[in-house]
């Protein structure tokens, strides 16, 4: 009877094992790699920024080494298939590896997104141009070097194309990209800002009275309002290539976010610069200064545009 027994346990095992083994075969091998996506790291959001302001503020040239850290990856909700690109583009850490122009190029046209600026057909179709190191010159650490370099405004696209195009680019949400595009031109490249009567703010064609208001110049230009007193570098492209507008707004946020902006720590501020702030860089755009009134009011602007999703409301539609 004992041995009788230890055979049909014998038995009893192997048929367990036979059924386990089956039931493996049979698992979908998608299932791991939906694991896999569900275990992405989460999307984090992000802001803008350029050298000086968008208000004036002019920045202190730093001295002190930038230090970036960390690493991230493109979201794209979850795992690409089919050759398709991303269906949304994530913040990226601080220090992280940037995707090229050309592969941001390819995700983006692999998602075509329809125009809705038709006023921006001309600009949206003229590349920019590069420009020298000098731009980020009072930036620490080697954003003149390694960030400065990529900007070239190089790509060619429907309106929401083009700031999907520099959200991945630059590792910023583009949710962000474009809630702050609305609040400073409503999506629009032929935006003309922050008038003035001061002659040498004027950049070249751009004269006093030349663009219809008496005793005045429009020094901030395009679709993110680029500042030509403190952006000569990118003259005429940020006039002219909506890619290149956005383009070197961003790159500018990038080298603020990477903590390449020490100067934000030599002037009036309400807390202490850090890297890491995607928020604090995109207030930084408007005031030239971290965390002030100024800043965090503009701030709550974007915020709202986000939360309203402002680019997909019938109102903001002008194909």
């Amino acid at each position: 009877m004992r041995t009788l027994n230890r055979r049909r346990l014998r038995v009893l095992v192997l048929a367990g094992a036979l059924a386990l083994l089956a039931s493996c075969a049979s698992t979908s091998p998608n299932k791991l790699g939906s694991a896999l996506s569900a275990n992405q790291p989460p999307s984090s959001s992000g802001g803008a920024s350029p050298l000086p302001s968008r208000s004036g503020g002019t920045p202190a040239n730093g001295s002190s080494n930038g230090s970036t850290s960390g690493g991230g990856g493109i979201s794209g909700g979850g795992a690409t298939s089919g050759g398709a690109g991303p269906a949304h583009f994530a913040t990226l850490a601080p220090g992280a590896a940037l995707p090229s122009d050309a592969q941001c190029a390819a995700w983006v046209r692999a998602r075509p997104m329809r125009e809705n600026k038709g006023a921006n057909a001309t600009a949206n179709h003229t590349t920019g141009q590069h420009v020298d190191g000098s731009l980020l010159s009072g930036d620490a650490g080697n954003a003149a070097t390694t960030i400065a370099p990529r900007i070239d405004g190089d790509f060619t696209g429907t309106t929401p194309e083009i700031l999907r195009w520099v959200a991945c680019k630059w590792g910023i949400d583009e949710n962000i990209v474009f809630a702050q595009a609305a609040v400073e031109s409503w999506w629009r490249q032929d935006t003309l800002g922050d008038w003035d009567s001061d002659a040498s703010a004027c950049p070249p064609g751009h004269g006093l009275g030349a663009d219809g208001k008496a005793g005045q110049c429009p020094q901030s230009y395009g679709i993110l309002q680029d500042r030509w007193p403190y952006m000569k570098q990118g003259w005429p492209g940020f006039g002219k290539s909506t890619a290149m507008d956005a383009d070197m707004a961003y790159a500018i946020w990038r080298s603020c976010f990477d903590g390449y902006e020490t100067w934000l720590n030599t002037v009036d501020r309400g807390q202490q610069y850090r890297a890491g702030d995607a928020w604090g860089c995109v207030g930084r755009w408007f005031s030239g200064r971290w965390h002030t009134s100024a800043s965090d009011g503009y701030v709550a602007k974007v915020k709202q545009y986000e939360s309203e999703q402002i680019w997909t409301t019938a109102d903001f539609q002008q194909p």
